[in-house]
C-alpha cells in the first residue's frame, strides 16, 4: 500500500471513526487517551482506600470533577469504547503500586443479568479486560451477581452493607482456589459491593486479593 493511500485511509478513519476524551469529550487522536487539558488535571499519585473486610483498595482518581464526569459518560451514555482511554490510568496506578507479577486472574466486579442486559455492558468488566490486555494476564468471570437488589447508590449507611449480602456467588471454586486474584470496580464507594466480591472469593479459596478502581469516593 503506497503512503498516499495509507493516508487517505487513516484520514477516513479519522472522520467515521471519531474519538473523544472521556473526560470531556472534545476530539482527540485516536491514538491517545485523553485531551492534553484534562492530562493536566490527572493527580500526581493516586488514592487508596479499603473495601469492607480491610481489603486495600486503590484508584487513580477521586471521584469528583472531570473524572466524575469521566465514569458517568463511560458508565450511562452508551460509550464502552472509553473503556480503553480510561483502563491506561488504571493500569499505570496497577503497576505503580502492585506490579503485575503477583496476579494470576484479573476479574471485575459483576451486575445482575437482567441490569447487564438494559445497559449492554459491564463497565467494570470492560476496564478489567482492557487492563487483562495490556499486562498479558488471563481475564476470567469468577464471581456472579445471582440476586437483584437495590441501587447502592439509592441507599445510604447500613443499607448499603446489608444490601449485598447474599448477593454474589463465585462461579467455580476450582478456579479461584489457590489464585492470586486482581478484582477491578468503576467506583469504591463506601466499598460493600467490592468487600462482598473479597469475600466470597476468599471463602471459595483464592490466595490474595488485590482490589482496584477507577475512582475512588473520598471526603
Amino acid at each position: 500500500m503506497n503512503s498516499y493511500i495509507k493516508r487517505a485511509m487513516l484520514f477516513l478513519q479519522d472522520i467515521i471513526f471519531t474519538v473523544k476524551c472521556p473526560y470531556c469529550e472534545k476530539v482527540i487522536d485516536r491514538n491517545d487517551y485523553a485531551c492534553k487539558e484534562c492530562k493536566s488535571k490527572f493527580p500526581q499519585k493516586g488514592y487508596e482506600t479499603y473495601a469492607v473486610g480491610g481489603y486495600k483498595t486503590i484508584a487513580p482518581f477521586k471521584y469528583d470533577g472531570i473524572f466524575a464526569s469521566g465514569v458517568k459518560n463511560f458508565k450511562f451514555y452508551e460509550n464502552p469504547s472509553y473503556s480503553r482511554q480510561l483502563a491506561i490510568p488504571l493500569a499505570n496506578e496497577i503497576i505503580a503500586k502492585y506490579g503485575v507479577g503477583c496476579f494470576d486472574i484479573i476479574t471485575a466486579v459483576p451486575m445482575y443479568y437482567k441490569n447487564m442486559h438494559e445497559r449492554g455492558y459491564n463497565q467494570s468488566e470492560l476496564l478489567a479486560k482492557e487492563c487483562a490486555e495490556i499486562f498479558n494476564i488471563p481475564y476470567a468471570e469468577l464471581v456472579e451477581k445471582h440476586k437483584k437488589n437495590k441501587a447502592q447508590h439509592t441507599l445510604k449507611g447500613k443499607e448499603r452493607e446489608s444490601n449485598v449480602q447474599g448477593v454474589y456467588r463465585v462461579i467455580d471454586s476450582q478456579a479461584v482456589a489457590d489464585k492470586n486474584i486482581l478484582i477491578i470496580d468503576d467506583i469504591i464507594t463506601t466499598g460493600n459491593t467490592l468487600g462482598e466480591c473479597c469475600k466470597v472469593l476468599k471463602k471459595a479459596g483464592c490466595k490474595n486479593i488485590y482490589c482496584a478502581a477507577l475512582c475512588a469516593a473520598i471526603v
